[in-house]
């Protein structure tokens, strides 16, 4: 760079005139009188990306472009500028213009519509000073060409991310940004353009590539752009003629490099063969022409800083800016993308990733899924494990008693049961069933599930856990036995009643008989009392002697046998006769 060339007096007049002409606000309109077009009709070669691949040196292979991975540099402010004045080579011509450092292209470097978002689709022009007022941008510079007959901007448009407009592959030299800050110039296949894999952020489309990989690659631009169907020599005055001048490219660091000049077309500026040299002296690596001419416009802080060449219309004393299509605009930190994928917050242009996120775009899970096993999936709050699972990365079951998502469910079996980690269901030891395992296996039941039958003698119930007929039956299950076994035995005897006759036996006496039948008995037995009292009394009278009351006086006589005496004997007997059970001799 000439910067010991500001001494001169000429230098200094030609600043102090400049500047504050370009600093001034101008409500008039230019005539669009300066136009450098690279073709005299239509825009773009015709030829195929084949044939540019075809053309270039073996050197190269079949790679049509270069990548530079961006400096991602962090310093404030995000870019500097430099303004030079310098004398073009083998001429007195001096020139005056911009270079402006970008630290950091990926963040801080975008391609914008005229206007704003959707001016290329409306066929909208703006000037540099109202398309960077409008984004806020530190400096502008225009950037890619337009057709001046319908406002159409041309070739490949990407502004922050957004595909705005597809060439369809026309061959003119690109400049790009990839989304993980890979700088890109040269030629693209349309393929190459609508990649997904590592899209564009950024992309703008010149007419030809001045610098590859450090050399002057304007002859190979000449056969790679250069239109079959017109005449070379349009090609070539493009090339060729001193004019207004804008370019981009980057340094061996990775940090882009905008470039502008003032000039007039055939009076001031450079031709491309002049910025190429300047541009590889100052360091650059990989560059490409962008629109010049009455385009040509630079841009500081919102306003104007450079000396336009068109004339202003109605009065052409004055000169002004030309409305153009897309431009290059140096911003604040943005981050990318700005919202930061929806899972962080943009502060000072760097994306702060919420919880679970990361990356410069907070674009991937913390949790990637390898990490989480095959019981769980990768979510922003970490491993989201499967019912039964648990643990950071879902590696370990739940513990004993719980279950369900999050183990956060508690089990309900009993008696020694186990739950199923996953819907809960409980595992009964032998012995037990039921849904909690609360039930004890049925009288002549045991083992798992009770779907073993006890062998024991006489059909005795066994041990419910392991089967054995040598058993201690609970107190409550004895309680059973007994109750079961009293109704048993009453149903049992009703069965027999039943069966013995169909009916239940009758009394072979009904209850009035038997009334009788009492009533007889006990009359009879008060009649032999009566009886027995009345011969107790007739026994208690006096005897003939008196003094013998313990037995009865028989006659001798009588009892031989003989008659009774005559009636004179004198004798009187008494009137009882005798019989043998009033005799009180035992032979």
């Amino acid at each position: 760079m000439a910067a010991a060339l500001g001494k001169h007096r000429c230098v200094c007049l030609l600043l102090w005139l400049f500047i504050p002409l370009s600093r001034t606000k101008n409500p008039r309109a230019s005539m669009d009188d300066d136009l450098l077009l690279p073709y005299d009709h239509g825009h773009g070669p015709s030829h195929s990306h084949r044939y540019v691949r075809s053309c270039q040196s073996v050197l190269h292979g079949n790679t049509t472009y270069e990548s530079w991975p961006a400096s991602n540099h962090s310093v404030q402010p995000p870019s500097e500028s430099s303004v030079f004045v310098t004398e073009t080579t083998g001429s007195s011509r001096w020139v005056y213009g911009h270079m402006t450092v970008v630290h950091d292209p990926l963040s801080t470097l975008s391609v914008l519509e005229p206007g704003g978002p959707g001016g290329c689709g409306m066929n909208h022009r703006a000037t540099v000073e109202e398309t960077a007022a409008a984004a806020g941008c530190l400096v502008a510079q225009n950037a890619g060409f337009f057709n001046t007959n319908h406002n159409w901007c041309l070739g490949n448009v990407v502004s922050d991310g957004r595909m705005v407009q597809d060439s369809g592959g026309i061959q003119n030299a690109q400049f790009g940004i990839r989304r993980d800050g890979t700088l890109v110039f040269g030629y693209l296949s349309q393929e190459e353009v609508l990649d997904q894999s590592n899209p564009f952020v950024q992309l703008v489309s010149g007419v030809v590539w001045l610098l590859r990989n450090g050399e002057v690659y304007i002859n190979q631009s000449l056969t790679a752009e250069c239109d079959k169907t017109q005449e070379t020599g349009v090609f070539r005055t493009f090339v060729d003629v001193s004019s207004a001048r804008t370019a981009v490219g980057h340094d061996e660091q990775g940090r882009l490099i905008l470039f502008h000049i003032d000039g007039k077309t055939n009076e001031r500026g450079m031709n491309l063969w002049e910025v190429a040299d300047f541009l590889k002296k100052n360091g650059v690596i990989n560059a490409i022409n962008l629109d010049g001419g009455g385009s040509s416009t630079f841009v500081v802080g919102g306003s104007l800083s450079s000396y336009p060449s068109d004339q202003c219309k109605p009065d052409g004393r004055w000169r002004c800016a030309r409305r153009v299509s897309t431009i290059l605009c140096v911003h604040p930190r943005r981050c990318q993308p700005e919202n930061c994928s929806g899972h962080g917050d943009c502060v000072d242009g760097l994306c702060r990733c919420h919880q679970g996120w990361q990356g410069a775009a907070c674009a991937s899970l913390r949790c990637q899924p390898p990490h989480c096993g095959p019981h769980g999936v990768c979510s922003a709050s970490g491993c989201v494990c499967d019912a039964g699972w648990r643990g950071d990365n879902c590696s370990q079951e739940c513990l004993v008693g719980f279950y369900g998502d999050g183990c956060s469910q508690s089990c309900v079996c009993v008696n020694g049961g186990s739950c199923d980690a996953v819907h809960g269901r409980c595992d009964c030891p032998p012995g037990f069933y039921g849904d909690a395992c609360e039930q004890v296996c049925p009288l002549g039941f045991f083992g798992p599930s009770c779907a073993q039958e006890c062998h024991c003698d006489d059909l005795c119930p066994c041990d419910p856990q392991t089967g054995s007929c040598n058993v201690t039956l609970q107190e409550d299950t004895n309680v059973t036995l007994h109750r079961a076994g009293h109704c048993l035995a009453k149903q049992m005897f009703r069965s027999w009643q039943e069966a013995d006759g169909g009916h239940p036996k009758q009394p072979h006496l009904s209850e009035q008989t038997w009334a009788v039948i009492v009533f007889t008995l006990a009359s009879l037995l008060c009649l032999s009392l009566l009886l027995h009292s009345l011969r107790a009394h007739h026994t208690s009278l006096p005897t003939p002697f008196p003094q013998r009351q313990d037995y009865s006086y028989v006659p001798l006589n009588n009892i031989s046998g003989t008659g009774p005496p005559a009636a004179g004997d004198g004798i009187k007997w008494g009137t009882r006769r005798f019989r043998l059970d009033d005799s009180d001799s035992q032979d």
